[in-house]
């Protein structure tokens, strides 16, 4: 359902323009609430994901491109639906409104604005033309995911505050062997629109979850729940001790996790402690370190390849 807007003033796209993203994720609290995609590669791979949309909001150009879509999820996916009065935002409840039916998916509105009204939108000139509202789903309890998922490699981000980073990480992740990627819940946000365009969209391509529902569950039992479970622990720390990435026992190991930290203060004393390996890259012309980003990609290119530790 194409609409064309003149003005940002409608409930629906007071959200995109001035409600800030925390208070998307907490809209309809206890049920997840909303985020915000940019750009049609980003929009198109959350969809492709499975992500519910809720509205678009784009110039003309990118309608039919969005439509089209919407209908190649119809095509592929029964779309369950589901009642939104408890969303904070009840007076564009309306638009937040999921579809039960395909006929009420097919109403989900596209909003279409002049590049005049459109670049109201702060930091408009990033999202290529083109935004989605889409729904926040319920992420899985960490035991399950990793007993539920086939997974040999993962990621593990502790307390990555900065979502440029974050989302270079999971770019990192996705692109370079590593099945999965957990996040401490004193990450940054991985929803965050920051943290999605940095990625690339590639944050809907890689299963992911929280390691634990408050810090202290990772802080005092993440790394021992890791170990209980059958994974080789390697965190990454500028260590005396600490071996390379390089070296090919870590190829061998059927289930590797590997445990990157904050910017600049690196992985928590407690955290290093409770690995099996501490690893560091080494480093030339007297500098002593990469930024967690680059290190993650040295690292993950290092880990994500597996071989048999007896070959024939």
């Amino acid at each position: 359902m194409i609409i064309q807007a003149d003005h940002l003033e409608l409930p629906a796209l007071q959200l995109y323009a001035q409600r800030r993203e925390n208070e998307l994720k907490h809209a309809c609290e206890p049920e997840p609430g909303y985020f915000i995609a940019e750009s049609m590669k980003v929009i198109r791979r959350a969809l492709e994901a499975g992500y519910e949309p809720v509205s678009f909001l784009c110039a003309g150009r990118y309608a039919a491109e969005i439509q089209q879509l919407l209908q190649a999820v119809m095509e592929n996916r029964i779309v369950s639906g589901r009642n939104d009065t408890d969303c904070r935002f009840t007076e564009s409840r309306d638009a937040f409104n999921f579809a039960e039916s395909r006929d009420a998916f097919n109403r989900i509105p596209v909003y279409t604005a002049e590049e005049s009204v459109l670049e109201e939108i702060a930091g408009y000139h990033l999202t290529g033309g083109a935004l989605a509202m889409m729904r926040r789903r319920e992420q899985a309890e960490i035991s399950s995911f990793l007993k539920e998922n086939d997974l040999h490699r993962i990621a593990v981000l502790e307390h990555v505050v900065n979502p440029t980073n974050l989302g270079a990480i999971v770019r990192s992740a996705a692109a370079l062997g590593m099945d999965a990627v957990l996040f401490t819940p004193d990450c940054a946000d991985p929803l965050y629109r920051r943290a999605i365009r940095v990625s690339m969209g590639t944050i809907f391509q890689v299963p992911w979850t929280f390691a634990g529902r408050k810090p202290e569950d990772w802080y005092q039992n993440g790394v021992q729940l890791l170990k209980e479970s059958g994974w080789h622990t390697v965190a990454m720390a500028l260590r005396e001790d600490s071996c390379t990435p390089c070296e090919p026992r870590f190829q061998t190991y059927d289930k590797l996790a590997v445990i990157v930290g904050t910017e600049g203060e690196g992985l928590a004393e407690e955290t290093i402690g409770q690995c099996d390996d501490t690893v560091m890259i080494p480093m030339t012309h007297g500098v002593d370190s990469l930024n967690v980003g680059a290190a993650a990609a040295v690292a993950f290119w290092n880990f994500g390849r597996i071989r048999d530790e007896n070959p024939k």
